[in-house]
């Protein structure tokens, strides 16, 4: 097949593009909502809904709880080439507290090549990617003499959905959750193209393309540490603040290594394909030892890679947030943890569970009570088939010598909700890095940045694949 048409002006439609992130950058649809604003999700779906009427479409809003708005539009196929394909995107992001940033979060700087801005990376470059890939469309059933909201698009033989949800960063319940329970025809698809893949990292001058296959399920637990109240001047085991401090010292060493059939085919691919001092880092790790692998990381491997590939080979527990005390003078009797868990597809939330139980041990244990505030399933898509393939090729078309691969990612993405209308989901938000850039590192960090550069050679290869699955 060939690349995109070569009557395409790429580079004035990633200019559209930045601006587009810019302005939604501006909105701050920040979850959970400020009680000052608690309707920017609203604004932002309402505010891709009029960019998508003004291409001639018909897109719908929804707004199942007040201030949280979901948007979608359909283009139209002929109708002969099967189920649709999705492109999925979600409008919230994580606050921003700005002290530390050097761009004011959600004014949008354009700098030095970079879009600066909270949601630059997570997600609203894609949203902005997917946008401009169903207006380029559009453009053409126009030029076509078409009404792109109801004649199909030519050359599609496929529907395309684009839609775009609240509330992904707090589990979707308001938002890709409910479309699947209310608007499941926004989401059933052949396959969907979402968050966190296709990513370039560069690794000992080898250039990877890592596509989201698989990602870890969450289990996120309060555990109850009950004590003794007491006087601060006549110290006691008994403190529920000490005892909290031992849970969390047995909770902070790592769980054994465990390969996923995804990441030993991950392993395999990057092995073959480093050169000899990184490739042993590959084969230490499909070992499964432990201490080999451990040893062969701290030597070998750049801290960042080093990082996600522990969180990628086993069950994480860490604990992230503690509560004990009222004042100085006073024994706390009772305490809080909050752990967050990311598990395997063989961990369930019972052996979760189970084995937070057993790290804490039997002396502990029985002054405990674990609580569970959220749970989600991992989820797995093929690593081949028609779709997958494709992903596959576009990548290699656009980048000769990037290789592209199946991988778990570490996170939670609304692949939960999709996968319960046995939708394959892809992390595939491409995008071209230099060497030594870590997009990983900008998930909900500070001066949170996308390069133009990323998203110009990003947008024709997203186009291509739509072009290509749905042709």
């Amino acid at each position: 097949m060939t690349l995109s048409p070569a009557t395409i002006d790429w580079d004035r439609s990633t200019d559209v593009l930045v601006e587009t992130l810019r302005d939604l950058i501006r909105i701050p649809s920040v979850n959970p909502p400020s009680p000052d604003a608690p309707d920017e999700e609203l604004r932002a779906a309402r505010h891709l809904a009029g960019i998508l009427l003004a291409a001639g479409l018909v897109p719908e809003v929804v707004e199942p709880v007040p201030g949280r708005g979901s948007v979608h539009v359909r283009l139209r196929g002929d109708g002969t080439g099967g189920e649709p394909l999705l492109l999925l995107s979600h409008l919230d992001v994580v606050p921003a507290p700005p002290e530390r940033w050097t761009h004011a979060p959600f004014e949008a700087d354009l700098a030095d090549g970079y879009v600066y801005g909270r949601g630059a990376v997570d997600m609203k470059a894609m949203v902005a990617m997917e946008l401009a890939v169903i207006l380029q469309l559009a453009a053409e059933a126009r030029e076509a003499g078409l009404d792109p909201s109801k004649d199909a698009i030519p050359g599609l033989r496929r529907d395309v959905l684009f839609t775009c949800t609240a509330d992904e960063e707090a589990g979707g319940l308001a938002g890709a959750r409910w479309v699947v329970d209310h608007r499941p025809e926004w989401i059933a698809a052949a396959g969907a193209l979402n968050e966190c893949g296709a990513v370039s990292t560069t690794v000992a001058g080898t250039r990877f393309y890592p596509i989201g296959v698989s990602e870890k399920g969450y289990a996120a637990y309060r555990i109850h540490v009950r004590g003794t109240w007491g006087h601060g001047s006549m110290p006691r085991d008994d403190n529920a603040a000490v005892m909290a401090a031992a849970v969390v010292g047995r909770l902070v060493d790592p769980e054994p290594t465990h390969l996923t059939p995804v990441m030993s085919r991950f392993l395999e691919a990057a092995g073959a394909s480093l050169p000899a001092g990184a490739a042993r880092v590959a084969r230490a790790l499909l070992t499964g030892d432990d201490a080999l692998s451990q040893a062969t990381l701290d030597g070998l491997c750049d801290p960042r890679d080093a990082l996600a590939l522990r969180a990628l080979l086993r069950d994480t527990i860490s604990p992230d947030v503690i509560h004990a005390g009222v004042k100085y003078n006073v024994i706390p009797g009772d305490a809080v943890i909050e752990v967050d868990c990311r598990v395997l597809p063989r961990t369930d939330e019972a052996a979760m569970r189970a084995r937070l139980i057993e790290r804490i041990g039997p002396d502990l244990a029985g002054h405990c009570t674990i609580e569970l505030i959220v749970y989600g399933g991992p989820v797995d898509a093929p690593a081949e088939g028609p779709l997958f393939d494709i992903l596959v090729g576009t990548i290699r078309d656009h980048d000769p010598d990037g290789i592209p691969l199946p991988v778990m990612v570490p996170f939670a993405t609304d692949a939960k909700h999709t996968a319960d209308l046995g939708v394959p989901t892809y992390g595939f938000s491409p995008l071209k890095l230099e060497a030594d850039e870590r997009l990983l590192d900008r998930f909900h960090g500070v001066d949170e940045r996308v390069s133009v550069a990323a998203l110009r050679w990003g947008l024709p290869v997203l186009y291509d694949v739509v072009r290509r699955f749905c042709a």
